[in-house]
């Protein structure tokens, strides 16, 4: 299997974490995005960064920076439809995505997702708890580029749900054991960033 690019969502506004750029929020002396890339380059071939606005603020780490293609912050499906096009034009079949809030991120993420994909072509991460009770992260997930056009005029048309995007082709699930800590933990505001700092 030759190594898939992949896409690090990190063009959202940050409202809930007070604003600024969450990527470069620091977790124990290192960048969330440094964690996340630190993690995800050695499973994929190209990667690239979804931010919109500066570009500057990534120039460290050497990455293409990918805006939206939609405009008005649409979400993370914007950035995914934004990282099928880019690996589009790499020749690529099909693109991983992450969320630059998940430092914990499997180091065997890729691989699997390979493993689960669906018919469509479509594999989405989940974690399994006490109970087996699945829970699904959508914003990790391999999606094949031929959707892209699809997935542009869903957006156009209103939708932003990551998950109700992925459920309408039928996904293989990758499922991740969430015990003793879930491997897609997502911080989302100071509080998360203080509880991921104790667990590393």
């Amino acid at each position: 299997m030759s190594l898939p690019p992949a896409v690090i969502l990190a063009g959202g506004l940050s409202r809930r974490m007070g604003g600024g750029n969450k990527a470069l929020r620091m977790l124990a002396g290192e960048t969330l995005l440094a964690r996340v890339i630190a993690r995800l380059a050695p499973q994929c071939g190209r990667l690239a960064i979804n931010a919109n606005g500066d570009r500057g603020a990534f120039a460290e780490y050497g990455l293409p920076v990918i805006a939206d293609g939609i405009a008005g912050f649409a979400g993370p499906l914007a950035g995914v439809l934004a990282g099928m096009e880019w690996a589009a034009d790499q020749g690529a079949d099909g693109v991983v995505s992450v969320s630059v809030d998940t430092p914990f991120l499997p180091q065997d993420l890729v691989h699997r997702l390979f493993e689960a994909r669906g018919r469509s072509g479509m594999a989405i991460a989940a974690s399994s708890g006490d109970g087996g009770r699945l829970r699904d992260h959508p914003t990790c997930a391999l999606w094949p580029v031929a959707l892209a056009p699809e997935l542009r005029e869903a957006l156009e048309s209103g939708l932003h749900r990551v998950g109700q995007f992925a459920a309408a082709h039928d996904p293989g699930r990758a499922v991740f054991d969430s015990r003793p800590l879930d491997p897609f933990l997502n911080l989302n505001t100071p509080e998360d960033l203080a509880r991921a700092a104790r667990l590393v």
